[in-house]
């Protein structure tokens, strides 16, 4: 069910609707929220929809690099696999041959 949720961003109220939980999406806000402080603490002179685009960025490029780690953290899982797999393969193997 959809259900209209208010938060507030940078000063400015909006009403979501979302399936989402109420909890969840104003944990999102509060993150974006955070997101724009922090980006307005280095420009004084900025429009809010300036600081919005950048803090997009700075999102974006954080969920870039969470992809990138977690793709770096399947291979090695895969490379862990396979290694136990050959290992367990050569164990069986020798004790056929015994």
């Amino acid at each position: 069910m959809t259900r209209p949720v208010e938060v507030e961003i940078f000063g400015q109220r909006y009403t979501v609707k979302g399936e989402g939980d109420a909890a969840y999406i104003k944990k999102l806000a509060a993150y974006v929220d955070e997101q724009m402080q922090r980006v307005s603490k280095g420009m004084k002179n900025s429009t809010p929809a300036k600081l919005a685009v950048l803090a997009a960025f700075n999102i974006a490029h954080e969920f870039f690099q969470a992809e990138a780690r977690l793709r770096e953290e399947e291979a090695d899982i895969e490379h862990r696999a396979a290694s136990l797999l050959a290992s367990i393969e050569q164990q069986l193997s020798g004790a056929r041959h015994r």
